[in-house]
């Protein structure tokens, strides 16, 4: 009975590692970096274009980067918005595109047979390499904008955010809201978009990553043909390192609501960590298993003090935040920010339970087939493997990974890496009388 079990596990494993995507990886002339997974199980092709041009880059004037990104298919050879949607819709592609703090980029998604898939990808080269920044659009889309950002100020969830990330990150990129200021939107002007464009949008600033019932010799052509209109231009300049903080501190804004939003946290880790899969590991049991986590054990099922409390850590080219989440009622504060207090020291000082710890591995671990069962999810993964340079096996070995953490290595992280005497905290909410 024993051998059978054994016989099973290890084709458990085979079969787990060999379904995994083989990753194949190349540059284009002008260098542009290139991920591809071929991929036979649908009839259709994804494609996902990275460049290193989220909101980090926006310099002195945030808002930059989303407003260059949303523009670029409000006009493009010719075409406006409407007839550039019509003639994705009339081939059955989708098409869409965004910024973050570190990146920004533009997705597609086709089916193979070439009478739809050639247009599409003429239809997204035509946006990625001749956008027109129309003038109409642009200040239509900065009106939008600007009242998004106004609006922001009654969300209690968005000014917790931007006070967070400021406060958190001080002079660095990181620090700037990526929709921008309503004093940067109004310095904002088109020939900042277009002067951001011919900068960032160049090819050796882009990662391609193409996952598709497509031969390697096909993707090279799409590769090389959706590139080529680009110039070579340089890499985005090194982001400078994230300072850590030296002490706690605590920001209190007033803020008309039943209920106090309150974020707490610290510098993280930078994508690509040596510390990321225990950390993973470690907060997966903490804050970042939903129900399942500690801090939703004691501060909602046990004592009805918040809907919903998490941790997570938000992996960014530099160490992006750790950060903890809550909202209570008002004279609920103290005691939730009691519990969030104690639970951090007391886990920190002991670690995850055997049980926390086997639970977290099993979900992680059962899960993760699930993280790349399409080609959207695994054209996402490529993507990602190629803007932060990660191990071509990446996705191979993270099981292993995982599997390879324990106690011992958990314990030890948790006490290098958080520091509970050193935490930001942020709470918007009414003050009790």
């Amino acid at each position: 009975m024993g051998v059978k079990i054994l016989i099973l596990t290890g084709l458990l494993v085979i079969n787990s590692v060999s379904a995994s995507p083989e990753i194949q990886h190349w540059q284009t002339a002008n260098g542009a970096q290139v991920y591809f997974v071929p991929s036979n199980d649908i009839p259709m092709v994804d494609v996902r274009i990275v460049f290193d041009a989220g909101s980090a880059r926006d310099n002195k004037i945030p808002g930059t980067a989303i407003m260059t990104n949303g523009l670029l298919a409000e006009a493009a050879a010719g075409d406006d918005a409407q007839t550039l949607a019509e003639k994705f819709e009339a081939v059955g592609a989708n098409f869409s595109n965004g910024a973050l703090k570190d990146m920004a980029w533009l997705s597609l998604r086709s089916l193979r047979d070439d009478k739809y898939l050639q247009p599409a990808l003429t239809n997204l080269k035509n946006i990625l390499t001749r956008p027109e920044f129309p003038a109409d659009p642009f200040k239509r889309e900065l009106e939008r904008l600007k009242i998004s950002v106004k609006a922001s100020k009654q969300s209690p969830g968005s000014i917790a955010s931007r006070r967070f990330y400021s406060e958190l990150y001080g002079n660095h990129p990181y620090a700037q809201p990526s929709e921008g200021t309503e004093k940067s939107l109004q310095q904002l002007k088109l020939k900042h978009l277009r002067a951001f464009y011919k900068q960032y949008y160049v090819a050796k600033n882009a990662v391609l990553a193409i996952v598709g019932q497509l031969s390697k010799e096909e993707a090279e052509k799409i590769a090389n043909d959706l590139m080529a209109g680009l110039a070579p231009g340089k890499h985005a300049k090194k982001l400078p390192a994230v300072k850590a903080l030296t002490e706690a501190k605590t920001i209190y804004i007033d803020f008309p609501s039943r209920q106090t939003t309150v974020l707490m946290g610290q510098v993280g880790m930078a994508r690509g960590d040596k510390d990321y899969f225990a950390l993973y590991l470690a907060n997966h049991a903490f804050g970042g298993s939903g129900f399942g986590s500690r801090l939703m054990q004691e501060v909602r099922e046990k004592r009805g003090l918040a809907y919903s409390t998490y941790s997570y850590f938000s992996l960014m080219r530099e160490a992006g935040p750790f950060q903890i989440g809550l909202k209570t009622r008002n004279d609920q504060l103290d005691e939730a920010m009691k519990i969030i207090h104690d639970e951090l020291n007391k886990y920190i000082d002991e670690g995850p339970g055997e049980d926390e710890l086997n639970d977290s591995l099993k979900n992680i671990t059962g899960g993760f087939p699930l993280r790349i069962d399409s080609n959207k999810k695994i054209v996402g993964y490529l993507s990602m493997i190629g803007f932060y340079n990660l191990p071509l096996d990446y996705l191979d070995t993270f099981v292993a990974n995982i599997n390879q953490q324990t106690k011992q290595k958990v314990d030890d992280v948790l006490k290098r890496r958080i520091h509970p005497d050193k935490m930001l905290t942020v709470i918007v909410g009414a003050k009790e009388k």
